[in-house]
């Protein structure tokens, strides 16, 4: 809101905080007992023009000054370069007095890009400047977007474990590969033989190697089944071995892996796989239903680079949120948005806001966030910077 006010002759020249040269006329020093004196009791348009040369009209909210503006609209077009060198020589500058705002937009664009020691050059200066604790280094560049699908693909094994599922594997390997994740079900395998274990074994290692979260589910009747055919001593069946161990590890079986761990080692006189804690998949699929069926009910999600090519997630953020009051839309994983995009966010926002729903973008982070601002998104839904 403006206030009235008076500004010290060595305060004219400042720009004000937060980096907004926005050049407001000078006025004279005025003594509050002038202020004090002027008669209000008749015409008050009189006692206004007789004031009003002793007064000056300051903007104390913190504004958008023209390198922010012109910083977030150039990291929404992805230009990513000359957005850093336009935020960089303006912190640069000598005497220059900017305010937090520009300074988060470049911490942060130095985590989405993943430069770590201009990061940690920088947010020293910070924390003096603003006499508070940094923001913590964490890598965005590298944070990867949670798979499309709205439910992870499931695949059912059945009957034999042999060679002739291979192809069966490959199209597993590329649903894994495409989606991020898969739930393999090996309830209603009846055999196998030891090159089929090493199919089904190569595509899980595979998968892992790529990041891709595998889920071995109902596997406890395999295990027995490739139990009974190792022996301890008799040099046959590695890729048996091997499977029922990472299947051991997937059932949460610590101690029978250890042992197996032991026997493999002595049969075939090399080091066995190290136990790797997963989940066993049972508990961890009701586990993950359940939280993301609480996350579809609450909130919505926003990942990645939005841009008007992918307007569709803008469409269905709108019916998502037609059908509750409040919305949270989490926004932790958002990279990019692109000014077409941030264009159509404010008109579904303004739409909502006119029908009395609260709308709240939670963990923005300070670059998507300014141009939010540009286009006047904070004005009809709340705008949360992440830490």
């Amino acid at each position: 809101m403006p206030s009235f006010g008076k500004k010290s002759p060595s305060a004219r020249s400042d720009t004000p905080k937060g980096g907004h040269g926005d050049g407001m006329s000078a006025a004279r020093p005025v003594n509050r007992a002038e202020l004090s004196t002027i008669d209000f009791s008749g015409d008050a348009s009189l006692a206004l023009a007789d004031c009003a040369g002793m007064v000056r009209v300051q903007e104390v909210g913190p504004g958008i000054g023209a390198t922010y503006e012109e910083a977030a609209v150039l990291y929404a077009n992805g230009d990513l370069r000359e957005a850093e060198a336009l935020l960089d020589a303006a912190l640069g500058e000598d005497g220059s007095v900017v305010g937090e705002g520009l300074w988060m937009m470049l911490l942060d664009l130095y985590r989405l890009t993943g430069q770590r020691e201009r990061f940690e050059s920088r947010v020293l200066d910070y924390a003096t400047r603003f006499e508070r604790s940094p923001p913590p280094w964490d890598d965005l560049s590298r944070k990867q977007t949670r798979p499309r699908s709205e439910a992870v693909p499931l695949i059912n094994i059945a009957g034999n474990l042999s060679r002739s599922a291979a192809e069966q594997f490959r199209q597993i390997l590329v649903i894994g590969q495409k989606s991020g994740a898969i739930r393999i079900d090996l309830k209603r395998v009846r055999a196998f033989d030891n090159e089929g274990c090493g199919l089904l074994l190569e595509v899980v290692r595979k998968l892992e190697r790529e990041r891709a979260k595998v889920s071995l589910m109902n596997a406890a009747g395999l295990v027995e089944m490739l139990a009974g055919k190792v022996s301890p001593g008799v040099v046959d069946g590695r890729e048996t071995w091997l499977l029922l161990l990472e299947l051991l590890q997937h059932t949460g079986e610590y101690e029978r892996f250890e042992d197996l761990a032991l026997d493999y080692a002595i049969t075939f006189e090399e080091s066995p796989p190290s136990w790797e804690s997963v989940e066993p998949a049972a508990v961890a699929e009701a586990a993950s239903e359940a939280e993301d069926a609480l996350r579809s009910e609450a909130t919505f999600v926003l990942e990645g680079d939005v841009t008007h090519a992918g307007a569709e997630i803008l469409r269905k953020l709108a019916a998502f949120a037609s059908e509750r009051s409040n919305v949270e839309v989490e926004c932790g994983l958002l990279r990019r948005m692109d000014f077409v995009s941030a264009g159509t966010l404010f008109n579904i926002l303004s739409t909502l806001r006119a029908q009395g729903k609260l709308v709240c973008l939670q963990n923005v982070n300070a670059m998507v966030a300014a141009l939010l601002r540009v286009m006047g998104v904070d004005q009809v839904a709340q705008v949360m910077l992440r830490g």
